[in-house]
């Protein structure tokens, strides 16, 4: 594949990703819990690290978190956001050399556990304090859900990307 169609087509989906992050942003949760959210656009992620470069996976991922803290307006949420996010792509990175693309779901599940457990580090970092680490266990079964969500959510288009 030339280089220009690797800059487009990290081009294009980083602009998916960034449209799925917008449309969640609009999307109440049932439930209120601080910082909750799905993970729609790590959909993207997922879809990457199984079929692009580590280095087109990473700066896609990077471009989203940047523009999503910009179109969010919430700057100072970036270091949580990148924390978790290159926490759950380098989990994922490693855990695709070991779970095929039948398991795509599987890596993602751990890709948001690790997500989770980025963004609890950054937060006890930032408070100065452990205690939110009591937080993580109600995060972890909402990651495995959501992360299930999306791995099955990417799985299903890199096999209907395969197939084309």
């Amino acid at each position: 594949m030339t280089n220009t169609k690797r800059i487009v087509r990290a081009g294009l989906l980083t602009c998916i990703a960034l449209i799925i992050f917008v449309v969640e942003m609009q999307i109440p949760l049932p439930v209120s819990v601080p910082g909750m959210k799905l993970g729609l656009a790590n959909i993207v992620t997922v879809y990457a690290v199984y079929v692009l470069s580590v280095k087109e996976t990473a700066l896609i991922l990077t471009a989203r978190l940047i523009l999503g803290a910009v179109f969010s307006g919430n700057i100072s949420a970036l270091l949580f956001s990148a924390s978790g996010g290159f926490m759950c792509l380098t989990a994922m990175l490693i855990l695709s050399r070991f779970i095929d693309k039948k398991h795509i779901w599987l890596c993602s599940m751990f890709g948001a556990v690790f997500h989770n457990l980025g963004q609890i580090i950054a937060a006890a970092a930032v408070t100065g304090t452990l205690s939110v680490f009591a937080y993580l266990p109600l995060l972890t079964v909402f990651g495995c859900i959501a992360g299930l969500f999306t791995g099955i959510c990417a799985q299903t288009a890199v096999n209907r990307t395969e197939k084309n």
